[in-house]
């Protein structure tokens, strides 16, 4: 991600060969079918499910080929998704790149988005959402503070928002939280979310959807990180992991890129895996590399992956200018883009997808990676007082304007005990309108870990000593989105 674009913020036409898929629907899926072995919603439309290393829609393999969608930037932190008036500006210029995905890093999670997932919906288009927001977000210089129930809230209550619209594809639970040989220590909370926002997903009846990671362009710990998604019992693994990945730059070639190297390294991974940002902007970028992820020598490792990014801001990365109501193309951008994606069928015979991946081993302690004082597969324990989101939902969702999160915790910090994440009971039936009022009362599930008491119980108490952050660049949360620093 560009360094400048985060500090700014802390301051202050349709192909015939894309919509290969059934139409799907965006509309609230029902407790029983939500949850069904076909992964369909009401009414046998598709909805996203993961098996071995790959996804599935219905019975059909399922290649993202997306755009990373956020007009304005992470700067000016609105919701594309609230406006009927941008969203259908933009979704014919979707059509017409051979889109079926885009993803969105910034919503209102206090807005209604039904008119906009609708006509994604109708365009065949499927959702990839970051739970963050500007004022909502782990920071990686303090995350033992950022990590809290505030936090906790907001993202929850993202999840409410868009649960039920069954063009949701999958939820981010970070982006680029880990940009540094020297912030692998903000690993365990990046983990520990995806944790809690899965469980959030099983207790509140919602079906399945693929919570997962989406990993900075360092080669020293994405990898790493990709092992360390994949480690531990099953309530505290990622159902995906994505890498934002900038090595192939025009011209070049699958073994020039080095992406070679990458399908070997992840050859053996147990997790559906894609790129959540790639298009390397060196030379004239021409999108060649489009349609190499939908080849079987891709394929049979990545899921597709996402171009970065559709509109201009004043970074080099844009597709397209927008000017009001007017978008423009950026050069010859979206015709090159268009025409690798449009000209690509994806791969017969499930594109060589595995089903034998084995779930990694906790990568060791060394200099690359230090996430003490959790190591190994520990995690931090659930902040005090989430039971209640559990039990009776997020309630209203903060949105872009609420107080904010990142100081509402502490540095007492304590190891999560072992049934951290298990969801043993179905409080609600994917119902969204429950609240999650401070007020309210009861026992959480006799095994869920969301209890303060289940929580914490055989926890270690831990006391960090953090030292004052030296300016506002380190003060970088997992909001910010763009492409990575080469």
């Amino acid at each position: 991600m560009k360094a400048a674009t985060i500090v700014a913020a802390l301051a202050g036409t349709a192909s015939a060969n894309l919509i290969h898929l059934p139409k799907i629907a965006a509309r609230a899926t029902s407790s029983s079918s939500a949850s069904s072995a076909s992964g369909t919603s009401s009414g046998s439309l598709p909805t996203i499910t993961t098996k071995g290393n790959a996804f599935f829609a219905g019975d059909s393999r399922f290649y993202i080929r997306g755009v990373d969608y956020q007009p304005g930037g992470s700067s000016e932190a609105t919701d594309p998704l609230a406006d009927e008036s941008t969203c259908s500006r933009d979704i014919p210029y979707f059509q017409k790149l051979g889109l079926n995905t885009i993803r969105v890093y910034t919503v209102d999670n206090s807005a209604n988005h039904d008119k906009c997932m609708g006509l994604l919906a109708d365009a065949g288009i499927y959702l990839a959402l970051d739970v963050n927001s500007p004022k909502y977000s782990l920071n990686r210089a303090e995350p033992e503070v950022s990590y809290n129930s505030d936090y906790l809230q907001s993202v929850f209550a993202t999840i409410d928002a868009f649960a039920n619209y069954s063009n949701t594809l999958l939820f981010f639970s970070g982006n680029e939280v880990i940009n540094s040989d020297n912030s692998t220590s903000a690993a365990p909370y990046v983990k520990a979310t995806t944790r809690d926002m899965r469980q959030y997903i099983a207790e509140r009846g919602y079906r399945s959807i693929p919570v997962g990671y989406s990993a900075a362009d360092v080669s020293s710990n994405q990898y790493l990180m990709a092992r360390y998604m994949d480690c531990g019992d099953d309530a505290m693994r990622s159902d995906f992991y994505a890498i934002n990945n900038y090595e192939w730059c025009d011209p070049s070639s699958f073994t020039q890129s080095g992406w070679d190297t990458l399908v070997d390294m992840y050859s053996n991974y147990s997790l559906p895996l894609f790129m959540s940002e790639y298009g390397c902007i060196t030379n004239t970028r021409k999108w060649t590399e489009a349609a190499e992820l939908y080849k079987e020598q891709m394929t049979k490792a990545f899921s597709g992956g996402i171009a970065y990014e559709y509109s201009e801001e004043g970074n080099g990365y844009g597709i397209y200018k927008i000017n009001g109501n007017s978008v423009s193309p950026v050069g010859n951008q979206p015709e090159w883009l268009g025409q690798e994606l449009n000209s690509t069928s994806d791969p017969t015979n499930g594109g060589g997808y595995s089903t034998n991946g084995t779930k990694q081993d906790c990568p060791s302690q060394s200099n690359d990676w230090d996430t003490s004082p959790f190591t190994g597969s520990a995690l931090p324990a659930q902040p005090s007082g989430i039971e209640k989101y559990f039990k009776n939902g997020a309630g209203k969702g903060p949105g872009l304007t609420g107080d904010g999160s990142q100081e509402a915790g502490s540095t007492q910090i304590a190891t999560a005990s072992a049934a951290a994440g298990s969801a043993t009971a179905t409080y609600s039936s994917g119902d969204s309108s429950s609240t999650g009022d401070s007020s309210s009362s009861g026992s959480s599930s006799s095994g869920s870990a969301s209890s303060s008491s289940a929580a914490n119980r055989g926890a270690v108490p831990l006391t960090l000593e953090t030292g004052p952050l030296v300016g506002m660049a380190v003060m970088v949360v997992s909001f910010a989105m763009g492409a990575a620093l080469l």
